[in-house]
């Protein structure tokens, strides 16, 4: 299993020390979407790292935090404010803005929404600032955006491997034993593909990226109205997961839960008699009943057989 130490800005840590977004949720961002991210897969820890800062010796240098890896997300400015809020290591949307302009060096226009990649943390938990971890040693000071370590290859007194267990010891039970299990499998080499959950906001940024910002029956692309929908509710005993979502415009979306659409196992589209029945409409979709909805490239992150199968038998009108 891997961690990723990530570097961050001591005003960053601060002001998610001073505003705790309550969801437990945080937006570790980049500027730039170009890069994209794949040091570590979901469920794996990501560490946080202060910039060596001569004039802050205190906070310098130092493992301040560890977080639950989400995924990662192209997201417009406004989503990452709307769905993470404080979560982003700022007071205000505007202050994002400014950040990111900053660090661009390139003045908005009026009406700009740039795009950012943003890695998308749970769980997190920030380490007192009088009581943080030395940075690691082999950590070169040339690093600008982090650096990824097995923890395999390292003994117990490494700085990651104690940010680790310092990590672990505060998390309440549930958070512990889910995240021990998980290290337990992959340091053994369990050979098991597993998809873990992410948190609430989290999953709405994880399938929008998934379904690359379109919606699964439609195509459409305009993003205010896409919404991730889960395929088993989360009150029926679903989980936030990227393989239990699917990214629909916000009409799809209620035919979905309402029942009128479906998905067949071989992600086929499935139309309700229902709605011909009830309203004496929707030939646009009864023109695509069978053909296959747009899919996540990675197979892990396609809806899971099992949950098509419950919401074909439980909520699908069929007849």
């Amino acid at each position: 299993m891997y961690a990723f130490v990530g570097v961050t800005d001591i005003d960053w840590y601060r002001q998610l020390q001073l505003d705790p977004p309550a969801s437990g949720e945080v937006n570790f961002w980049f500027p730039s979407a170009k890069q994209g991210f794949e040091a570590i897969e979901p469920g794996e820890f990501f560490i946080f790292k202060t910039h060596v800062d001569r004039a802050r010796p205190d906070l310098s240098n130092r493992l301040v935090g560890v977080g639950i890896f989400s995924g990662y997300a192209r997201l417009l400015v406004s989503e990452a404010w709307d769905w993470f809020d404080l979560g982003n290591g700022v007071a205000s949307a505007a202050q994002l803005l400014g950040r990111i302009e900053h660090y661009r060096r390139t003045p908005f226009a009026r009406f700009e929404d740039p795009e950012i990649g943003c890695v998308l943390l749970r769980d997190v938990t920030l380490f007192a600032p009088e009581d943080p971890l030395p940075g690691p040693s082999d950590f070169a000071s040339s690093i600008v955006r982090g650096k990824r370590y097995d923890l395999n290859k390292y003994p117990a007194d490494h700085s990651v491997s104690l940010a680790v267990a310092k990590y672990l010891a505060g998390q309440s039970p549930l958070v512990q034993d889910e995240e021990i299990a998980i290290l337990t499998d992959r340091t053994h080499g369990d050979p098991r593909l597993t998809v873990p959950r992410v948190g609430q906001e989290a999953f709405k940024a994880v399938v929008a990226e998934a379904y690359h910002h379109h919606c699964a029956v439609t195509g459409d692309k305009v993003r205010p109205v896409l919404q991730a929908a889960h395929i088993l509710p989360v009150g029926k005993g679903g989980q936030h997961r990227v393989d239990n979502g699917l990214l629909l415009r916000s009409d799809m979306h209620k035919l979905f839960d309402d029942g009128y659409i479906g998905f067949d196992s071989r992600y086929r589209l499935r139309v309700s008699p229902a709605i011909r029945a009830r309203f004496g409409n929707g030939d646009w979709l009864y023109s695509r009943e069978g053909t296959p909805i747009e899919l996540p490239t990675r197979r892990i992150e396609r809806p899971n057989a099992e949950f098509l199968d419950w919401h074909a038998e439980t909520v699908f009108i069929s007849d």
